[in-house]
């Protein structure tokens, strides 16, 4: 069936083998943009030296890139919405794979972030929409599955970054990380372009609210960068300051235009709420695993890098291989349910984690990080589900591109603040000089605070099954939200 024997506002219904195809250029979508962010990172002390920068001024090359991704993957989302999800996906894609071509040929680095930022405006669009396209081409009974395939391939793209971009700059040097990664560009883009519906919505409604959107990214923007730049210094107080009162001006602007970018009365729906928020704090909280790991590996445990390379990859491998069994126990026994146990489970490693003698060896660290990662796919793949199952299918981007949108804030967040918690609790000025009793100290209470928040976190969940019963538990059908 074609996309113009569509009538308007009915979702295509796509065969069996069009499904699996779209599935395939759905799952290269989620992957690429992980990849990108992770293999550009081990790059960048080749790329420093050959482009005679500094490591600060290379850092820009990740962060034009995140915020990029950040600043306007809530705004592409609604844009899905409004002028069909398809399309956009396809552009995104297109210029995420001319760009990173650009990324490749750049020379000098100014230019590098040019286009660094470029092919960040691309993934924005492949994150926002991948997600969103999931409740018009698979069956609700599966939801959770088609989730946990994108989640792992997510987790594939982050786990493969390291190794494959170290491979080729040690074959080919820096360039290669780019120009590698543009024939599974074009891939994707090939299979998307086969798919013939068009996942746009039947609304009426096609003004674009371009003031709101655009007080939004200041504001996001302003807050990426307080997380990433003078860790909580002038600088960083500042640019909160301006993420204040860009979030007031942006409240009261969506509360008197005609077509909001964002409903601010739809955060009164419990399961979206809540589930942002947690998406949020369990972000926070992984992050932790990423930030204080190679400290406690290093420091604590005496490792050397290869090593500590070896134990951190065990985070994001597990997640790629517990990411589709977790949709499928998702779709058996409920979104509700499962959140609750991957919230459980994670806590149940950061207590692990914070009171592990380092007398434990890496064992006594790699096994409650299996268990936080393993309950982290588990949690994703449930939490999407339910923040996806019942919206309608006109805010369908939106929603994708806030629960993105969570997931980046969560993990900018927790790098900054749980970065913090570590060097305070360690009690030295400079962690990387820490005796490994400072480092040990350090780790244990910053995994206790990690426990603390997912508590929290999971607090909130169980007040959302107590005010909805076995409805939300069993993941039945909820009103659309619109």
């Amino acid at each position: 069936m074609s996309r113009s024997a569509t009538p308007p506002g009915v979702e295509y219904e796509p065969s069996r083998r069009s499904a699996a195809l779209v599935l395939t250029a759905l799952s290269l979508s989620m992957l690429l943009p992980s990849l990108s962010i992770s293999i550009a990172n081990v790059g960048l002390p080749s790329m420093a030296v050959a482009l005679g920068a500094s490591f600060h001024q290379v850092q820009w090359i990740v962060i034009a890139y995140l915020l990029s991704i950040t600043t306007l993957i809530v705004g592409v989302g609604r844009l899905g919405d409004l002028v069909g999800r398809h399309r956009l996906l396809v552009i995104g894609i297109a210029v995420f794979t001319v760009a990173t071509l650009l990324c490749g040929l750049a020379p000098n680095l100014l230019l590098l972030i040019a286009a660094r930022a470029l092919q960040g405006v691309g993934a924005a669009c492949m994150m926002a929409l991948t997600m969103a396209s999931v409740g018009a081409i698979v069956p609700e009974h599966r939801t959770g599955s088609a989730m946990g395939l994108l989640g792992t391939m997510s987790a594939v793209g982050t786990a493969l970054g390291p190794s494959l971009g170290g491979v080729l700059i040690g074959i080919f040097g820096w360039r290669a990380i780019f120009l590698a990664v543009v024939p599974i560009g074009v891939l994707t883009l090939a299979l998307t372009l086969r798919i013939s519906a068009d996942t746009a919505d039947g609304s009426t409604v096609r003004r674009f609210d371009t003031l709101g959107t655009a007080l939004l990214a200041v504001t996001l923007g302003a807050y990426a960068l307080a997380m990433t730049v003078d860790s909580f210094g002038p600088l960083s107080l500042g640019l909160l300051g301006i993420a204040g009162v860009g979030s007031a001006l942006f409240a009261f602007t969506e509360s008197k235009v005609a077509f909001p970018l964002v409903t601010l009365g739809m955060l009164r729906d419990p399961v979206l709420a809540v589930g942002l928020t947690t998406s949020t704090v369990v972000s926070a909280v992984m992050m932790t695993t990423l930030v204080v790991g190679p400290f406690h590996l290093a420091g604590a445990l005496g490792l050397g890098p290869a090593a500590v390379g070896l134990v951190m990859s065990a985070g994001p491998a597990v997640s790629a291989l517990t990411g589709v069994p977790a949709g499928r126990v998702t779709d058996r026994f409920g979104s509700g349910t499962m959140v609750i146990v991957g919230l459980v489970g994670i806590i149940g490693g950061a207590l692990t984690l914070s009171v592990m003698p380092v007398a434990a060896g890496v064992l006594g660290y790699v096994l409650p990080l299996v268990l936080c990662t393993a309950s982290y796919a588990t949690f994703q793949a449930a939490n999407n589900t339910a923040v996806m199952k019942d919206v309608a299918a006109q805010q369908r981007g939106l929603i994708s591109g806030m629960l993105n949108l969570s997931r980046n804030l969560g993990l900018m967040t927790g790098a900054s603040v749980m970065g913090a918690v570590f060097a305070r609790a360690a009690g030295t000025r400079d962690v990387t000089t820490g005796t490994p009793a400072e480092i040990a100290r350090g780790t244990h209470w910053t995994f206790a605070a990690a426990a603390l928040l997912v508590g929290i976190g999971l607090a909130l969940v169980l007040g959302l099954r107590r005010g909805r019963g076995d409805e939300y538990v069993s993941g039945s059908r909820r009103p659309s939200r619109r």
